[in-house]
């Protein structure tokens, strides 16, 4: 596997990001390994969120091992621009932080299968780190209603009051407030806004949105982007993956009493509280999660991403890669490898059936 540009012009949006694919390491460009029994052969093509940039590359790299005959290609547009990809069929599959709504599943159309009906399934479960970058401070305690501040931009300056009264140990600087948010529709921006709304209505007045749904601020394309924006100033507050949070400063969300800094397993019971949507079909499972609803102990910004695919595609070969990917990624095996290259939560083992039930409704007979 490696990096390198994408070249496919029909893409609709997004184009010039990296993609994640398999290269052959002999010169004829050709696998010399045998496959293993029940190994698949074909290429599929998939966009989205960038949030599983991390994850996407230690499935892509392990399926490859076993399957050498398959071509697997992720291209970390964003989510909004996956499904936009999806819908136009310039994607078999697509990763994504967010399900496709109710309107958008009435409105069908989906150009990648051949028929309306699409599998979504949660693989990658993530907490949303909010990042800064200030000289000598690496990590805050902050309550929702100041981190909306810094982002609604009724908090100006790094020595505010509300930082400081949560922070009394921390040097804060007499420094302006810069806060970063995503240029293109995020799913990762949209778990940050939901957040923002559910526990800070009062000052953030605005609805949960993958847009950015206020003038002003930096913006930057992909969770790259922010962290990079957000590295490379002085004063920057963003929000990103915790994946790709690095070095820089973190913050630790009040939770009842408590400050709870991000981790997987603190993501992982918020979203255990969750309920599943309601209305969906067999392999539609959709979280419904509630920051609001986070016990003691839970981390409140966590991210619940999902692979999105057809339960039937034109070419029977692209079914059975789709599905054999699929149920890599939510093997046991494929769980450990996104946890330990990613910092994501590995699902849970109930949760493991019902998506393996989801997988199977894939047509691969052609």
């Amino acid at each position: 596997m490696k990096i390198t540009k994408l070249g496919r012009a029909a893409l609709i949006a997004g184009v010039g990001s990296i993609l994640l694919a398999s290269c052959a390491s002999n010169e004829g460009g050709s696998s010399t390994e045998e496959p293993a029994e029940g190994a698949v052969s074909g290429t599929i093509e998939a966009t989205g969120a960038s949030s599983q940039t991390a994850a996407q590359e230690a499935w892509v790299a392990a399926f490859l091992d076993a399957n050498p005959d398959s071509d697997v290609i992720y291209e970390p547009t964003g989510s909004g621009v996956g499904r936009d990809n999806f819908i136009a069929g310039a994607s078999n599959f697509v990763g994504s932080d967010r399900a496709f709504d109710e309107d958008e599943l009435a409105a069908g159309g989906f150009g990648a299968c051949v028929s309306d009906d699409i599998i979504e399934v949660p693989v990658y479960i993530s907490p949303v780190a909010v990042i800064f970058n200030l000289d000598g401070v690496d990590e805050l305690n902050l309550d929702a209603a100041t981190i909306a501040g810094l982002f609604a931009g009724t908090i100006t300056n790094w020595n505010d009051p509300a930082i400081a009264d949560q922070n009394p140990d921390a040097e804060l600087p007499d420094l302006a407030v810069s806060p970063v948010h995503r240029s293109d529709a995020s799913g990762t921006q949209e778990t940050f806004t939901a957040y923002l709304e559910a526990v800070a209505p009062d000052v953030w007045t605005y609805e949960a949105s993958d847009e950015w749904p206020i003038q002003g601020g930096e913006a930057a394309q992909g969770t790259s982007g922010v962290v990079d924006r957000v590295s490379n100033g002085q004063g920057t507050v963003g929000f990103a993956d915790a994946s790709q949070a690095g070095d820089l400063g973190t913050v630790a969300v009040q939770v009842g009493e408590d400050y709870v800094p991000f981790s997987p397993e603190a993501a992982a019971q918020l979203v255990a509280g969750a309920p599943q949507e309601e209305g969906r079909g067999d392999a539609d499972l959709v979280f419904d999660v509630d920051p609001a609803a986070a016990a003691d102990g839970a981390y409140p910004i966590a991210l619940v991403s999902y692979l999105i695919g057809c339960t039937e595609y034109e070419d029977p070969e692209v079914a059975a890669t789709v599905q054999a990917y699929f149920s890599y990624v939510v093997s046991a095996e494929g769980q450990d490898a996104a946890a330990e290259n990613a910092g994501s939560a590995p699902i849970s083992d109930e949760l493991r059936t019902q998506i393996e039930d989801a997988i199977a409704l894939i047509q691969v007979e052609g």
